[in-house]
């Protein structure tokens, strides 16, 4: 199964209120081309990256997986998200935990990261995320072409040039922050 790709903001209903906003006002900004970010339907029920890699045949070196990472240094919570590619596991336990200088760190609840986002389980993206959290960008994410992440919502897919990510705010580049599983 092919996707239809079309330029995000000529889809907003396939966008959570997040990430369109945010779009939009990276395009207001003229921080990002925001024509270059893609947005396609897809089944709710494929959103999972195993599952759209199985109905559309694309490579899972193609997908980036968005993750919500939590922990606390004198009793403050301290939060980021990490953006890696699908054939890979981000080093959670020592890279992502000296990056947010915190002494144990672990995946947020999904509950409180769909709160705490806006977004839908199966979606959450690296665009559109709360402006306090550093984004935490495996380098090798710059070198694709394109990667496939989360719109926000479970019905549809973003597709943007790997270089672009670097652009979205709050990000940092991290060399080795995952490895190849």
């Amino acid at each position: 199964m092919r996707l239809a790709w079309v330029p995000a903001l000529e889809r907003p209903d396939l966008l959570a209120d997040p990430v369109r906003e945010a779009l939009e006002g990276m395009r207001s900004a003229g921080t990002v081309d925001v024509g270059r970010i893609e947005v396609a339907e897809i089944d709710p029920a494929s959103a999972d990256t195993a599952d759209l890699v199985a109905v559309t045949g694309m490579d899972l070196a193609e997908m980036a997986n968005c993750l919500v990472v939590a922990g606390a240094r004198s009793g403050e919570e301290r939060v980021c998200a990490v953006l890696v590619l699908g054939h890979t596991k981000a080093d959670v336990n020592r890279t992502v935990r000296k990056a947010l200088e915190v002494r144990k760190c672990s995946f947020m609840a999904m509950d409180d990261a769909v709160a705490r986002t806006g977004m839908e389980h199966g979606g959450i993206t690296p665009v559109g995320l709360p402006a306090d959290w550093p984004v935490l960008v495996d380098a090798r994410v710059l070198d694709r072409a394109a990667v496939v992440v989360g719109s926000g919502v479970r019905r549809s897919k973003l597709r943007l040039p790997g270089a672009l990510t670097a652009d979205l705010r709050g990000v940092q580049v991290v060399d080795g922050l995952a490895a190849e599983v």
